[in-house]
């Protein structure tokens, strides 16, 4: 039976179109994210900065939206102004702090009077620095200061997209297959952490010459292309209105009672904090993992003549990793057995190849660039089992038992393979590919499950207050990782200031046996929450076991 048109929204390849603009958006925007993990260990050789200096930086991101309450007032803007106008702000200000963190780490920067500002302010801020909530520190880096202010602002954009690309979603997709679109959505911005593992360090040692401040440039053009992704969104998301006659979100006014319902909800407070455990060990432990796997696995120098060693074999496995993704992902979809079977067996071979291809260039980046590719062709199931079957909650429960696995994995076992070159390699894959598999749980069971405890038109403020909630976890633990690998390595920093070992070899040399069972912990916590939102739903009945579709 033919679907009657009767605006954009109802036509799917209208829909899905959208669908693929929200996520190329947040696509750039997740490699900018996560732009300087891969090469910590040359903001340490070549910017000075240690772990805590990292750690503190990169937990910057969420400062104002957490303290300042800034991504409350993006529920309100959204609420008030509607999905077009936030999405399109969003950009601006990702945009704006980019530029800033990029400038921050030129060299341009250094020996400027900025960096001489930089050195001798911010090392005290009344009130923060009494609650140990201070973004910077005395002794931090001038550079790590001013990255940490643009990060800020980038972070309040960034959270901002995220809050308006979910009610941007649910717009186009209530009624429809929400779950598949956010799981979808979702697998593919994520493909940005492969991106950004992939790109950053070959940006960063371009012409033989290390200049950090190349690969956050190029994380800033991307997001002037994700900018121009919103204003297209914005035009679109206009024709709809005018097609249906719905009035934009901004009619419906926003007011503080709102917040109360949201709050007074077992439901969502339940969600809300299985969302923070959740993100708070995985994206801290994005930041650190290319390091951790540089300390735990044993790379071998790859010759300069060599074929591995050259960009255009990173080039390849890039295209590699595309044809993986979009292989696993047409699977999903594919009518015919023969077509869903082949595109499958082309997604693992090509998955196959490109682990090998990682394991020849001997570095741990390509190695972790595995992370979202089996989320990439398993999110669309999952989401799609939520669509018609239900059981988001469950759904929860198995991937916090991956979680633990997976980093106490990582703690335990990985570091007995130091030395064996295969044996490491492998478990490093399989660990990293689950771990992956897990988060993509996340997505496809949660989000959908927010317009079942809140009214339709504070949809954006709960997804404000459970990004704010999420973005505490995800302020403290990059910078409680950084300040546990100086504690438990003292010895390791007191060799770095005497000169007994170079920046370039501690940075590779620390242990992460403390930092990875802290994370393990928060899985457990998970594990405990999930099963408590299982019992309240059917107690209940808010209806997270069943279909999105009925």
């Amino acid at each position: 039976m033919t679907e009657t048109i009767k605006s954009l929204r109802d036509s799917a390849a209208v829909r899905w179109t959208v669908l693929l603009l929200l996520a190329f958006a947040m696509f750039c925007s997740y490699i900018f994210m996560d732009i300087l993990s891969p090469i910590k260990d040359l903001m340490q050789s070549t910017r000075g900065w240690d772990s805590t200096a990292f750690g503190t930086m990169q937990g910057s991101e969420t400062f104002l939206n957490v303290f300042v309450f800034f991504l409350i007032f993006a529920g309100i803007i959204l609420d008030k102004m509607g999905v077009r106008f936030t999405a399109v702000l969003s950009g601006v200000v990702m945009l704006i702090g980019a530029t800033i963190n990029w400038y921050a780490v030129t060299p341009q920067f250094m020996g400027s009077g900025l960096e001489t500002w930089f050195t001798n302010n911010l090392n005290y801020i009344p009130g923060f620095d009494e609650l140990g909530i201070s973004p910077f520190y005395r002794g931090m880096p001038a550079s790590a200061k001013f990255a940490a202010v643009g990060f800020m602002i980038f972070g309040c954009g960034v959270e901002m997209a995220g809050i308006t690309v979910s009610r941007g979603i649910v717009k186009w997709f209530k009624g429809r297959e929400m779950a598949l679109a956010m799981g979808s959505e979702m697998a593919l911005a994520r493909l940005g952490v492969a991106t950004c593992m992939i790109f950053s360090p070959v940006f960063a040692r371009l012409g033989g010459t290390i200049d950090v401040s190349r690969s956050v440039a190029f994380g800033v053009v991307l997001l002037l292309i994700a900018l121009i992704m919103f204003i297209v969104y914005f035009f679109m998301d206009k024709k709809l209105d005018a097609q249906t006659g719905e009035a934009e979100e901004k009619d419906d006014p926003f007011k503080i009672s709102d917040l109360g319902k949201i709050l007074s909800s077992g439901g969502f407070w339940l969600v809300a904090l299985l969302c923070v455990l959740y993100y708070s060990a995985i994206f801290p432990f994005q930041k650190y993992a290319v390091n951790m796997l540089q300390c735990n696995l044993t790379f071998h120098e790859v010759p300069a003549d060599s074929f591995w060693a050259t960009n255009t074999v990173t080039i390849i496995q890039y295209i590699i990793m595309l044809i993986v993704a979009a292989s696993a992902f047409a699977s999903n979809f594919a009518k015919q057995k023969a077509v869903k079977y082949t595109t499958l067996i082309l997604a693992i071979v090509s998955l196959v190849v490109f682990c090998y291809m990682g394991y020849m260039r001997q570095s741990a980046e390509t190695v972790f660039a595995v992370f979202p590719l089996l989320a990439v062709g398993i999110t669309p199931i999952l989401g799609n089992y939520v669509d018609h079957k239900g059981k988001a909650a469950s759904m929860l429960v198995i991937g916090s038992l991956l979680l633990i696995a997976c980093h106490l994995t990582f703690a335990f076992i990985l570091p007995m393979f130091k030395g064996n070159a295969v044996g490491g390699i492998i478990i490093a894959y399989l660990t990293i590919l689950v771990l992956g598999a897990s988060f993509s749980l996340v997505p496809a069971s949660l989000w959908p499950s927010v317009p079942k405890l809140v009214d339709q038109k504070i949809i954006g403020s709960a997804y404000a207050l459970i990004f704010w909630i999420q973005n505490i976890g995800l302020w403290l633990f990059p910078l409680l990782i950084g300040k546990i690998l100086d504690n438990t390595n003292p010895q390791l920093v007191e060799d770095v200031k005497n000169g007994l070992i170079s920046a370039e070899e501690a940075a590779v040399s620390y242990n992460y046996t403390a930092p990875l069972v802290m994370l393990a912990f928060l899985g457990v916590a998970a594990l405990i929450l999930g099963l408590v939102l299982k019992v309240v739903d059917k107690k209940k009945g808010l209806g997270l076991e069943e279909p999105n579709i009925k």
